[in-house]
């Protein structure tokens, strides 16, 4: 597939070049004749790399974008490689209109829409190829679509909620650790030599805060580098030894505060992705399967894999999940209640609906409780290095006799 590059005018007469990937040169001016500019000339370039299309990604918002237009043309009876061309033709050009116009393509050669995603799975990932396949060999491509692109909302609301307790915390860290590096850096090597001048006992506070302020001064570089090297040389580490990545994994669930929070939303995410494929006709164990790929916690993974493995020997679902001893009992009782009714993707629904609602509930008081903790934290430095630097002063003149 030529990579093209071309010049264009637009109706006010700007003239513009770029690069655009397409079949020849007729798509290529039908395609910027849709997007409103008039192709002056076009130079073929290289066959544009199908490797270097895979590596990127796109936002989810614009993967909602796509499910939600491709479900509403298929559901209006359009034929999907016209639903396709449509949705890449409506959209700005940008890498998604590249790789929509290498799904064409593979559809075109034979390949099914399942089987022509999953050539980019950056973006599609195996949830939803899988559930596309589904949707495609039982005729539900529409439904599927569908729920695919609620559950694609709820996660984008899900993160942007999680974003949201960060936000605060981030802000007032970075002020605070601005300050203080001011504080220590510039202010205290200045008042320092006025401290010592005084003639009288330093305090124990004060003679910390001047070793902390020449630690600050002199060794700058090695408090700033010293977290990132840390992070960096765990993160190695945890590459190459899955036993520390497990433990680092089982440490974040239970972070104050925060761990118990990121189990809610792992757990709330599991629920309705299983519930989905369960829905879908995708068997417990494929269902299962794909689903340790979303947890991004080996403690987790290593669960829903034993439980996978104790239902493949004959166990029922809810025993398997029992055994694990991570899953909480509404999960276990709520996939009993499935097993006893036969609606397990309903009950699952049931358990992502509480641990969603349980999420908001936590952040609502999560952000407003953080606020004070804060401020009394910053107040406290502030107070320490007031007290540091003025004590000695207020001693000084009260030994003054008049």
């Amino acid at each position: 597939m030529p990579d093209y590059k071309f010049k264009t005018i637009d109706e006010m007469g700007k003239v513009r070049g770029d690069t655009m990937i397409a079949s020849n040169p007729m798509e290529l001016e039908k395609r910027l004749k849709s997007m409103g500019f008039d192709l002056l000339s076009f130079d073929e370039q290289a066959k544009a790399s199908k490797s270097w299309l895979r590596r990127k990604t796109i936002s989810r918002r614009e993967l909602i974008n796509f499910t939600f237009h491709l479900e509403q043309l298929l559901k209006a009876g359009v034929p999907l490689l016209d639903c396709l061309r449509d949705i890449r033709d409506s959209l700005d050009y940008s890498h998604f209109t590249d790789v929509l116009q290498t799904i064409i393509d593979d559809i075109e050669g034979g390949k099914t829409l399942s089987l022509a995603l999953s050539e980019h799975k950056n973006i599609f990932d195996d949830i939803y190829v899988t559930l596309v396949r589904v949707g495609e060999e039982t005729g539900l491509l529409v439904r599927v679509l569908g729920e695919m692109g609620e559950t694609l909302r709820w996660q984008d609301e899900l993160a942007a909620h999680s974003r949201k307790i960060m936000i605060y915390p981030g802000i007032v860290s970075f002020v605070v650790l601005s300050v203080v590096s001011f504080l220590m850096i510039y202010l205290m090597p200045q008042l320092l030599p006025f401290i010592k001048n005084m003639g009288t006992e330093i305090p124990t506070h004060t003679r910390i805060l001047i070793s902390v302020s020449s630690a600050f001064v002199n060794y700058w570089y090695v408090m700033l580098l010293s977290p990132i090297a840390i992070f960096v040389t765990i993160k190695l580490i945890a590459v190459n030894r899955p036993d520390v990545q497990r433990f680092i994994d089982k440490m974040k669930l239970k972070i104050w505060l925060f761990g118990p929070l990121m189990m809610k939303i792992k757990l709330a995410r599991f629920a309705n992705y299983f519930a989905m494929m369960y829905g879908a006709g995708i068997t417990v164990l494929n269902a299962l399967k794909i689903s340790e790929g979303i947890m991004n916690n080996m403690m987790l993974e290593d669960s829903i894999h034993g439980a996978r493995a104790r239902i493949s020997e004959g166990m029922q679902i809810s025993e398997s999940f029992e055994a694990t001893g991570v899953f909480p009992s509404m999960i276990v009782r709520m996939i009993r209640i499935g097993e006893d009714t036969g609606a397990m993707d309903e009950a699952l629904m049931n358990v992502s609906y509480f641990y969603n609602r349980e999420v908001r509930e936590s952040i609502d008081k999560i952000e407003p409780a953080m606020m004070p903790v804060l401020t009394v934290l910053l107040g406290g430095i502030m107070m320490w290095i007031m007290l540091s630097v003025l004590g000695p002063v207020y001693d000084a003149v009260a030994n003054i006799k008049i």
